[in-house]
């Protein structure tokens, strides 16, 4: 595959590039002074796309999250500018909505609604309900964001003199590709989703007109990207079943409506493995690793790092490892397990109850095993992404046993920085496991007797298999790192605009 210099120069060589996210790669904070100051944005999807910002010139177009990001915006006059952050060749373009509105579109719509119905994650029983606020969040809150997102990209687009490449991401930003190619039929326009993509019984859930409208802008751009083939396969069923006169075939993978074809391509995500590398080695990281090397005792280390959230599975993995304990006393006092917990949306009642589900289970392992000079279960609860950095050099066992999640990096970190040979146990749901499976322990997200029993193996395999699956799995990362990912979405999009 070429470098990302190169496929860069030939995509955009003679058309201009926008993408479109909802957070930005760049957050503006209003220091005591008053003056907006600028640092690096928080989230996957900037994460992913740090190495593009650094390599090519394009404008990224972001939600005005808070007030430093309005405070530059009307700077700006919400034009676009020059990225402050060192080695960014971007501009920077704020989309700002009224506060209200941007409620009803994230907090009514998007997470409570997107992001539990992508997961699999209602309680379909008890929730969720569609009600008038809901009905309104979406026509008063959604429509109206993403219109003023498609407005923006229509409006860079015009100041070129052919026609975009237009990039979009995930679930916020369902409706952007239909706007754009009714402005612009000649754009070239991908949208990437990284989350779950799930079947069409489960998005009847919701309104039918809400699922029809998603999907039908969705099929408005040239390439769809999914991270697996379970979501790209779903995806490809839902529109099937919700709209009208689109032809679906699933040898090519690609969508027929009028004269478009929409390409359904698989980008699974991946990592920094040079810098993920080189964090590990820093001073603070090594001075990270030494603390936990003296908090440690046994023998053998169970490592997990997650955002506290119900999908991530956190409970169940702890109650594996409570098994563990009442099946093998022989275990007691020689091994830890270290969790590195971020909370997360912690405003979300969800959230919250599930934040002290996890502290409750932690609280009874502990008193029920521990001992003076032992305690089974130490958790971090803090945002250190460089101390979790240091506990995945140091895991004998790396537990994984999300429910269901559109990536995990975590599965990837791990063994490039490892330095034991650790084992990684993995769900069978997580979407690393289609890339990771010949390296892993699989396990079911709900099976704890499953899970015990894989860490049990784990912890007591032969060093010579050890040392093989490790291998596999960093072989196969260092293979697709995040260059891969980006450069095969490029490589697509250019051979497009070449025919």
């Amino acid at each position: 595959m070429a470098s990302l210099d190169r496929i860069c120069d030939r995509l955009l060589s003679q058309r201009s590039l926008i993408l479109a996210s909802n957070r930005g790669p760049v957050e503006h904070y209003v220091a005591p002074d008053g003056r907006a100051e600028a640092r690096r944005g928080s989230g996957g999807i900037v994460t992913a796309l740090n190495s593009l910002a650094q390599g090519a010139q394009f404008t990224w177009v972001a939600s005005a999250m808070g007030e430093g990001d309005r405070q530059v915006a009307a700077a700006a006059q919400s034009s676009p500018y020059k990225s402050p952050l060192p080695g960014h060749k971007i501009d920077l373009k704020y989309v700002v909505t009224p506060r209200r509105v941007y409620h009803k579109y994230y907090n009514v719509l998007c997470n409570p609604l997107l992001w539990f119905l992508q997961h699999y994650m209602w309680n379909p029983p008890y929730n969720p309900n569609v009600d008038a606020s809901v009905h309104d969040a979406w026509q008063g809150g959604y429509i109206p964001v993403n219109r003023a997102f498609a407005d923006s990209v229509i409006e860079q687009a015009r100041q070129g003199d052919s026609p975009p490449v237009v990039m979009v991401h995930d679930y916020h930003l369902y409706l952007v590709p239909e706007m754009v190619r009714k402005e612009f039929p000649d754009a070239l326009i991908q949208h990437f989703v990284h989350i779950p993509w799930p079947t069409p019984r489960y998005w009847q859930m919701i309104p039918s007109f809400i699922t029809r409208q998603i999907c039908s802008s969705l099929v408005s751009a040239d390439i769809v990207g999914f991270q697996t083939a379970q979501d790209r396969q779903s995806f490809l069923d839902t529109v099937e079943e919700f709209v009208p006169g689109a032809r679906v075939d699933r040898e090519q993978h690609c969508i027929r409506r009028e004269d478009l074809t929409t390409s359904v391509r698989l980008y699974p995500l991946s990592i920094n493995v040079s810098e993920v590398q080189r964090i590990s080695n820093s001073p603070r990281a090594l001075e990270h690793e030494d603390k936990l090397m003296e908090a440690r005792s046994g023998t053998a280390t169970i490592v997990r790092i997650d955002r506290a959230e119900p999908n991530k599975n956190v409970v169940r993995g702890f109650r594996a490892y409570e098994l563990l304990l009442s099946r093998h006393p022989e275990l007691h006092g020689k091994v830890n397990f270290l969790a590195f917990l971020v909370p997360s949306r912690t405003h979300i009642r969800q959230y919250q109850r599930y934040m002290e589900e996890i502290n409750q289970v932690v609280a009874r392992i502990n008193e029920a095993y521990g001992s003076e000079d032992w305690q089974p279960i130490t958790t971090y609860m803090e945002n250190n992404y460089t101390q979790a950095i240091a506990g995945m050099k140091l895991y004998d066992v790396l537990l994984v046993n999300s429910i269901m999640e559109g990536m995990n990096l975590v599965a990837k970190e791990g063994p490039v920085v490892n330095t034991r040979d650790g084992v990684l146990v993995l769900s069978q749901t997580s979407g690393a496991y289609e890339q990771l499976a010949d390296g892993a322990l699989p396990v079911s997200p709900t099976d704890i007797e499953g899970t015990m029993e894989a860490l049990f193996e784990a912890i007591n395999m032969g060093p010579e298999e050890r040392r093989r699956r490790a291998a596999v799995l960093a072989e196969s990362v260092n293979r697709e790192d995040i260059n891969h990912w980006i450069c095969r979405q490029l490589e697509d999009l250019a051979d497009l605009a070449e025919r």
